[in-house]
């Protein structure tokens, strides 16, 4: 066993628990809980992301700093978002300038909501001198291809007159002709990884439309509709074998977009972001590693923060525990996973809307129990 002074060390990697606690919160109250347990514990905490929301906050913990832009929103409306930079790298999170989040309740634009604000985060980064970028796609409220991330970066996109077609991705139907040759020219020296925990293709039953359309407020018309015109689109770019790519489909076609347009290389979201905040080090100090999410379920199994945690702590001998407000898989799912045990909020407190309200103090007590019984 690696001790700091004859002591375990515990590394906290885990995801946020949505609705509840950001990553960043998870690990505080972890750490809390453990050292309640076993005083002077040497505690690491690296709260992690699959590109999500939440991406740019566990940069800013591992130490890139926060850095904000003036951007457009999903409805056409100002705001501010962030990104985050160390040296020429940098992390851009999607959700902060297009996601769901940025909806007032109950409204929902799925035919005109834009991705115009990805763009000008990531003109931004540029601006910031950033030379890798990182795009965390995910939490999107946009179905639109990336049409409106890459308006805001040159691209022209034109109707049979000759006039911009609306922003949405209901406006790429009346798309005649694609003009990319006005794209920022800063972007041809830029490797750019679109970070996804998806890999769902640009159309089809699998696609975009189809299977995230719904999240955002499509009805049926609106799928059929915004898929015919995803593929219109693919058409009009003539790049459609690049539709059925791995991550064309991500954040409501925006990973087209990225894969076409900006020369994109696609990477699972959890593996970019352990590679970029330092896991792999920290992981050779660790004897004990704690990760987690709001749920463990099946969608965890597919590329979730928590399975690539587990995933690569078990390729270096280190065990795993999982803590989470909700448990859906069995325990041979988890130990298939590299999971040894996990710790739900529901063990402590059935009720799930106490466990979401009082998800702080229930999990310092779940890391309590995880120190006793396995430090």
């Amino acid at each position: 066993m690696t001790e700091e002074q004859g002591r375990p060390r515990v590394l906290i990697a885990a995801d946020k628990f949505k609705g509840s606690l950001t990553a960043v919160e998870v690990a505080e109250r972890v750490g809390a809980g453990l050292r309640s347990a076993r005083p002077g514990l040497a505690v690491e905490a690296l709260p992690v992301a699959d590109g999500g929301d939440g991406t740019v906050a566990a940069a800013v913990a591992a130490g890139f700093t926060r850095h904000e832009a003036a951007v457009t929103g999903p409805l056409g409306e100002p705001r501010t978002a962030a990104f985050a930079l160390r040296a020429d790298t940098a992390v851009v999170e999607m959700a902060e300038a297009s996601g769901l989040q940025h909806l007032p309740p109950g409204r929902f634009a799925p035919r005109t909501a834009t991705t115009y604000g990805t763009g000008e985060l990531l003109r931004a980064a540029l601006d910031a001198g950033a030379r890798s970028i990182v795009l965390g796609v995910g939490g999107s409220a946009t179905t639109d291809g990336g049409a409106g991330m890459l308006t805001a970066l040159g691209a022209r996109f034109l109707d049979g007159t000759g006039a911009s077609v609306g922003l949405g991705g209901g406006g790429l139907a009346a798309l005649a002709r694609a003009d990319l040759s006005g794209l920022d020219p800063r972007l041809a020296a830029v490797d750019l990884v679109l970070a996804s925990d998806v890999d769902n293709q640009l159309t089809g039953e699998h696609g975009a439309a189809a299977v995230y359309g719904p999240q955002k407020g499509a009805d049926p018309e609106d799928v059929a509709a915004l898929d015919a015109a995803l593929a219109h689109y693919a058409d009009v770019l003539e790049a459609g074998a690049r539709a059925q790519a791995p991550g064309a489909g991500a954040a409501g076609g925006l990973g087209y977009g990225a894969l076409v347009g900006l020369g994109a290389r696609f990477r699972p979201g959890i593996e970019v972001l352990l590679d970029v905040l330092g896991f792999a080090p920290a992981l050779e100090r660790a004897d004990l590693v704690v990760t987690g999410e709001g749920s463990l379920d099946a969608q965890t199994l597919r590329g979730k923060a928590p399975a690539g945690v587990a995933a690569a702590a078990r390729a270096r001998g280190v065990e795993v525990v999982a803590v989470c407000g909700r448990l859906a898989l069995a325990p041979e799912e988890l130990r298939a996973a590299g999971i040894a045990a996990a710790y739900p909020l529901t063990s402590l407190e059935p009720d799930v809307d106490t466990c979401v309200r009082e998800a702080g103090p229930l999990l310092e007590r779940l890391a309590a129990r995880i120190a006793r019984e396995r430090l």
